[in-house]
């Protein structure tokens, strides 16, 4: 019960859409209806400004964390780092913390409360990373401001700064140090991977057609 519990928290967490939220009290509007018709960081600092979507970014990053601190915690995991020893009993735990990591990236993108039709799910992955794998994350980073400083497309920093996730944890674990509970780790990395790209399968669709909107 415990272990299934965190899953169930982490999508709720997870659906709570800020940046609808925020855009609805600002402007009394439906940020699905700009732009890209999301709920994220891009499409609120097109809908309402930078601040507030500053804020989304921040809110949006801030459940992912928090999502997988929580499953740590219920499940006797250390919430910062991995644990020392390597067991059957701790590899079963961080598979519950992967599903969890999951599932909040999953209530992101199909929020119940917005009817399934959220984000992107890319700053709530980065903030799973962050408590996961940072180091990755810092990788994924730099591919992300360099794809988006060259082409100005956000959407494609955004795809291939996730895809980029499971390569920089498995090159971690081989490079620098041995990820002591590596299945789980990349299965989250690929699960969310994949997710994002799904998430943006109509920019896909706009980058082919040479229609998506750049950044000034």
């Amino acid at each position: 019960m415990r272990s299934t519990s965190v899953i169930v928290i982490a999508y709720l967490l997870g659906s709570i859409p800020f940046g609808y939220l925020i855009v609805r009290a600002m402007q009394g509007a439906d940020v699905r209806e700009t732009g890209s018709g999301g709920t994220g960081a891009t499409n609120v600092s097109r809908r309402a400004g930078t601040t507030a979507g500053m804020v989304t970014l921040w809110l949006d990053a801030l459940k992912g964390a928090a999502s997988v601190a929580i499953a740590k915690i219920v499940l006797g995991l250390p919430v910062f780092g991995e644990a020392a020893l390597v067991s059957p009993s701790l590899e079963i735990a961080y598979w519950w913390v992967a599903a969890a990591a999951i599932a909040v990236i999953l209530g992101h993108i199909f929020p119940v409360w917005l009817r399934f039709r959220g984000g992107k799910g890319v700053a709530t992955g980065v903030g799973v990373f962050l408590m996961l794998t940072p180091l990755a994350v810092a990788f994924a980073g730099v591919i992300f401001g360099l794809v988006v400083w060259r082409s100005r497309y956000v959407s494609l920093g955004s795809i291939l700064a996730a895809v980029g996730i499971p390569l920089f944890v498995l090159l971690r674990s081989v490079v620098v140090q041995p990820v002591g509970y590596l299945a789980p780790i990349m299965t989250t990395a690929m699960a969310g991977a994949m997710l994002i790209v799904f998430a943006h399968r109509e920019n896909i669709g706009r980058l082919r057609n040479g229609t998506e909107n750049r950044i000034k």
